[in-house]
């Protein structure tokens, strides 16, 4: 829907970075926030639609820092489109896309590809990570400043380690000079050993080889190490085990320049909801104890985890439908993260500022991404949220390429009812009773 201007009456706003937490009317014309106030005053003689927005919430736009969009090289996956569509119906008005396509974000063509394509559908903000090293083979470092300038935010070799203390040293001191941050995938390969879930009582119960949290830990004190070493800015992605959780407390109390994530699936979910091999509930990192959840949540309080991040990662049914151990690592998320966190604020395990702080402005900070606020002269990228909108992920919902999801068919309350990018509305729920329809822009 396109409109000059926009009048939101009467929501609830919820802005951390602007400390701003009431009730209030924004007014939206030419794609910024005109004004911010009660009882705006605007010329009823000018086009105008006027969204009834009483008893719901708005934020910032929702920021998701770890989504795998697929394309190019595995469009059966995901593609941008499709992964933009599903974002912002989600209520996500960005996303910082890993460089693990096919080919590798490793040079300035693929980064141009990228934007382009993101461009070119006008759905969402895209702000692509390139490569720490070429074709993420751990052996020769990327050209960073090249992919910088070509448009890259920050650089990662998300779905492997690095493995090379030496090069990781070395792409670390070279960021220094470019004034970006490496995220990390923390993954200690030989401790990892090809498993496929936690190790624990409920894998030796399936008889499946299993992942140690020491695999998580291990890398994340070397890397920390590294980081203290060369003073450069790191970010521990998708975290999973209590000790991790530690380990970055630490290094923040040391003044280490770390920060973290964690995924809404390590928040809801423990190694026994496997069940009997569901490859649904197959992620790296894996699902751990409850131990390990309850330390992550109390991480994600206390703000010593940063923000709250999908790890969208699509796959096609045949890369699931196998033996566990066969089958792909990874889960979607965009359209379940908000619905998730919303439950938890629901059931008072984390207050609703800290959560919108978790998936906006603390999550936009990692990589020095534009700030968002609800203040006037802004730009309008906001996420309208109704707490009792009922969403349930499955066929009809679901708005991505593929469908491994653990919520798949789990009903929330709570989630994104209007999603408004540079001005304009490029999302919005169909009603009450089935919010999840979109209409797209």
């Amino acid at each position: 829907m396109r409109c000059k201007k926009l009048f939101i009456q009467g929501a609830r706003v919820v802005d951390p970075s602007a400390n701003i937490d009431g009730e209030f009317d924004v007014l939206i014309e030419d794609g910024f926030i005109k004004a911010v106030g009660q009882q705006c005053v605007f010329d009823k003689r000018t086009d105008i639609n006027t969204i009834n927005a009483s008893g719901k919430i708005l934020v910032p736009g929702l920021c998701d820092i770890h989504t795998h969009l697929r394309e190019p090289g595995f469009e059966w996956k995901e593609t941008i489109q499709s992964g933009c569509e599903t974002a912002i119906s989600g209520g996500f008005t960005s996303l910082v896309c890993m460089p693990n396509t096919n080919p590798i974000i490793d040079n300035a063509q693929v980064v141009k590809f990228i934007l382009d394509k993101g461009y070119e559908q006008n759905l969402c903000e895209i702000f692509p990570l390139g490569s720490i090293s070429l074709g993420e083979l751990g052996e020769q470092m990327s050209p960073m400043l090249e992919l910088k300038e070509a448009g890259c935010v920050g650089f990662s070799d998300d779905g492997k380690p690095v493995m090379s203390a030496l090069l990781l040293r070395k792409a670390m001191e070279y960021s220094l000079m470019l004034e970006t941050t490496l995220a990390l995938h923390e993954e200690d390969k030989e401790l990892s050993n090809c498993g496929s879930m936690h190790e624990g009582l409920h894998s030796l119960k399936l008889g499946l080889k299993g992942i140690p949290g020491a695999a998580e830990d291990a890398i994340i004190a070397r890397d920390i190490e590294i980081a203290r070493l060369t003073g450069a800015r790191v970010h521990i992605c998708h975290l999973s085990s209590k000790r991790s959780v530690q380990l970055v407390k630490r290094a923040k109390e040391d003044g280490i320049k770390v920060t973290a994530e964690v995924t809404p699936h390590n928040l809801s979910f423990i190694d026994s909801d496997i069940g009997w091999f569901n490859t649904a509930f197959k992620m790296n990192p894996p699902l751990r104890s409850i131990e390990d959840r309850e330390a992550l949540l109390e991480g994600l309080v206390s703000g010593i985890i940063d923000c709250v991040a999908s790890d969208h990662a699509p796959h096609d049914s045949d890369s699931k439908n196998k033996e566990f151990d066969q089958a792909s690592f990874g889960v979607i998320g965009l359209q379940t993260t908000l619905p998730v966190m919303m439950e938890l604020v629901r059931q008072k395990h984390i207050t609703l500022k800290r959560a919108i702080a978790a998936l906006t402005c603390d999550a936009r900070k990692v990589f020095n991404l534009p700030s968002v606020k609800i203040v006037a002269g802004a730009k309008a990228n906001l996420t309208l949220i109704d707490p009792h909108l009922n969403f349930t992920l499955n066929d009809y919902s679901n708005r991505s390429k593929s469908c491994n999801s653990p919520f798949w068919e789990r009903s929330f309350q709570g989630s994104a009812c209007l999603t408004i990018v540079n001005g304009q509305i490029a999302f919005e729920a169909a009603g009450e009773v089935e919010p999840q329809v979109a209409n797209y822009r």
